[in-house]
């Protein structure tokens, strides 16, 4: 072998000024990322919804601009943004224009109880609750075909199930056209009123779907006997020749199916090798779309409904298309956009001209975008060689020589999903320095049914140890400080965060709860009444307190928390309806007469998960000061 030749003197010096020139450069790199402050981030503005109304001149949806959820107008030849309601207390969320006036639906509850009422409000402003019963639940579920009056699921008569009514906006009074005696899941309904959608829980994997003839009081099994599959109805033709629907019959990802209503002939639609989750047709049946979970982002899909062609949309440079809604006329469409660093935005897209207009400015000008971070789709290995997918955001500054701290995000279920899209929260806490990695651990949707039973009466353990195993990936990254990661998690990921520092404490430096399950056997006998028909189910999956209580007992942080011995953050809503106060204040007690460090922040006007602007900003800034507190970068 030929012994390299030393270089000469000029050209070591030469490589010497590119290594200090490269350094200087990542230097500057690093130092040219902006931090934002909680109230810099919370200046955005979330958008939702968007409805056209018969005219197609105006938009419909609400914001958070003022604090809380309101519904607003944009005019579309002006831009001009129009308050329609002022509420400083609940949030209001559009439904959509009454057809041919400017009156229009909304629905709120109270405090985050859950107990969503349906408004209807004139354009003087004044606001009719059309569903007042005190402890009643509605839901809207479709216009009938001229829009004149709408169907709705409620609960006022039995608090357990949900029967569907009728309601003509003149009249404005409730008939009854299906009583849900059998406490069925109504899914969807035609928009003449003849067929209602209903699925019946087996397990939280299994169910039965049906369609129901509102005529003759006969119900139809669209869901196969003896297939392990979960279906549920997507929609109805205009035409009301045949109803789709989503299954995953004989298949690892769901699909859609068309039944047609007058043959009873199945065949199947569209799949691919994701969950199809979605299916929406316009009101006349000219188009129709389709949503794809396809790996944590979602993929629409639009095509001519009659040709199944697929056609193309417009190219976004802020992201993806989330949402299409369809205008009256069919040619004209309001997209939802959005991306990891760029949260919705609406605008207006024209099939006939091609025009795509910006109605919204999401994103507060004040930060720049480029100082944000895009999220990577990772996997890892787990304890038993199970590949499990997570969503990665690593802050901007993170290097060997400046390595960052860390968060295992736990998402809520049991069976939710992390997906890649803005969270002012996630880009908060990156923009400060922790790197996040939100685990999809066995359990959880969107990578097959396979995949989300792997968890089943067996929460705490397996899967949790997919978010130990994602630690320690992250430990093994050279960005990474491996003494300095914690987890956080909301819901039924609260509960998660709490078994991490009970029972693997050496590995999380930290644990941030959010309304978290800490008593199994409480919450399970506490659910809302109007969780009946899925009891049995979660009682498949979760373990039944009547007969699973020793080993539910077990895994219950509560009677734990002798074990708690790291420094722990608990958030919670007075009047969450699923996770109650008392879960929070004995797992905050418990864990403090152990001397842990605790601290414990409680929001009076909030439910499950904090929807005014004000206790989502406070939420932040109090995990902030709390996570510099004990492992800041």
């Amino acid at each position: 072998m030929e012994t390299p030749r030393p270089l000469p003197a000029a050209a070591v010096k030469l490589q010497l000024l590119l290594i200090v020139l490269m350094l200087s450069m990542s230097a500057a790199a690093q130092q040219s990322t902006k931090q934002y402050t909680i109230e810099q981030f919370y200046k955005t503005t979330s958008y939702s919804g968007g409805t056209l109304n018969d005219k197609e001149n105006k938009v419909l949806f609400q914001d958070n601009s003022s604090g809380i959820y309101n519904v607003y107008e944009i005019d579309l030849t002006t831009l001009k943004k129009t308050p329609l309601t002022t509420s400083t207390k609940e949030s209001y969320f559009a439904i959509d224009y009454v057809r041919g006036t400017d009156q229009f639906l909304f629905e709120a509850d109270k405090g985050g109880n859950e107990n969503s009422h349906l408004y209807l409000q004139s354009p003087k402003g004044e606001a009719t609750d059309l569903t007042p019963g005190k402890e009643e639940k509605a839901m809207f579920m479709e216009w009938d075909q001229p829009h004149q009056s709408f169907y709705y699921a409620s609960n006022v008569r039995n608090p357990k199930t949900f029967d569907v009514y009728r309601m003509t906006v003149k009249e404005r009074k409730p008939n009854l056209i299906f009583t849900n005696d059998k406490i069925y899941d109504v899914a969807a309904i035609s928009d003449d009123g003849k067929y209602i959608g209903l699925t019946k829980s087996i397990t939280t994997d299994k169910n039965e779907l049906y369609l129901y003839n509102v005529a003759t009081k006969t119900y139809i099994k669209l869901s196969t006997d003896g297939q392990e599959s979960n279906s549920y109805p997507l929609a109805f033709d205009p035409d009301h020749q045949s109803v789709y629907y989503a299954t995953d019959e004989g298949s690892e990802f769901t699909y859609i199916v068309k039944y047609n209503l007058a043959t009873n002939k199945k065949e199947k639609y569209f799949s691919t090798n994701w969950d199809v989750i979605q299916m929406d047709i316009s009101e006349q049946g000219k188009y129709h779309t389709i949503l794809v979970n396809e790996d944590g982002h979602n993929k629409i899909k639009l095509y001519d409904h009659r040709s199944g062609k697929e056609l193309p949309l417009p190219a976004v440079a802020t992201g993806e298309i989330q949402r299409i809604s369809f205008g009256k006329s069919e040619n004209n469409l309001v997209l939802s956009i959005s991306s990891d660093k760029s949260p919705v935005d609406l605008c207006f897209y024209s099939l006939q001209n091609k025009e795509l207009k910006t109605l919204t400015k999401a994103l507060n000008p004040e930060i720049d975008p480029g100082d944000l971070v895009s999220s990577e789709v990772v996997r890892f290995k787990s304890f038993d060689g199970v590949e499990i997918p997570a969503i990665y955001y690593k802050p901007k500054n993170a290097s060997p020589n400046s390595k960052a701290s860390a968060l295992i995000w736990v998402h809520g279920g049991p069976g939710g999903q992390s997906t890649a899209y803005y969270s002012a929260s996630i880009q908060y806490f990156v923009n400060h320095g922790y790197a996040i990695l939100a685990v999809n651990n066995r359990g959880s949707s969107g990578y097959g049914k396979s995949f989300y039973k792997m968890d089943n009466k067996n929460h705490g353990d397996k899967d949790l140890k997919d978010c130990v195993w994602g630690k320690k990936w992250l430990a093994e990254q050279p960005d990474i400080d491996s003494t300095k990661i914690g987890i956080y998690g909301g819901s039924y990921g609260g509960f998660m965060s709490l078994a991490g520092i009970i029972q693997y404490p050496q590995e999380f430096a930290v644990g941030v709860d959010l309304f978290g399950v800490t008593n199994w056997l409480r919450t399970l006998k506490s659910i809302p009444p109007y969780w009946e028909s899925f009891k049995l189910a979660l009682y498949e999956e979760m373990g039944d307190p009547a007969t699973d209580s020793v080993r539910l007992k077990e895994i219950s942080p509560l009677f734990n928390t002798d074990k708690i011995k790291t420094p722990l953050l608990v958030l919670q809503g007075s009047n969450d309806p699923r996770v109650l106060q008392v879960e929070s204040d004995e797992i905050v007690a418990g864990a403090k007469r152990n001397g842990t460090p605790v601290e414990y922040v409680l929001f009076p006007d909030e439910g499950h998960g904090f929807i005014k602007k004000e206790n989502q900003m406070k939420a932040a800034k109090v995990t902030l000061e709390f996570l510099d507190k004990y492992i800041k970068p």
